[in-house]
């Protein structure tokens, strides 16, 4: 029972901590972007790649750009993590506020993304 306890009490305060930094400044995001110059890749107004093979980020859901930032920081070798040379090394420097900056930022951008209906 004890374990159970403490399991909801870890996952209950882990959705809490993220929640709290889920919101992100978007003057940042956007100088962030600028700094790493993620519209090469992406495209100027980032809904528009270089190759389609890349994501579209304008327009998209800040959790899921975060999560994905996260995720090629911890890269292939870790649990959850995304395996990317040239994306994990682009997200190596960067906070957890720095990537829900960027989130900010890109999730206010038109794109070409549509939501099921």
């Amino acid at each position: 029972m004890n374990k159970i306890l403490a399991s909801a009490l870890f996952a209950l305060c882990s959705a809490a901590a993220f929640t709290a930094n889920a919101s992100g400044n978007v003057d940042n995001g956007k100088a962030l972007t600028a700094k790493y110059n993620c519209a090469a890749c992406h495209g100027a107004d980032y809904n528009s790649p270089i190759d389609p093979t890349y994501p579209k980020l304008a327009g998209q859901h800040a959790d899921y750009l975060t999560h994905a930032l996260v995720a090629y920081k911890r890269g292939g070798e870790g649990m959850n993590g995304r395996a990317n040379a040239i994306m994990g090394g682009m997200a190596k420097p960067l906070s957890h506020q720095d990537m829900s900056d960027i989130a900010a930022y890109l999730t206010t951008l038109p794109g070409s993304l549509q939501k099921a209906k």
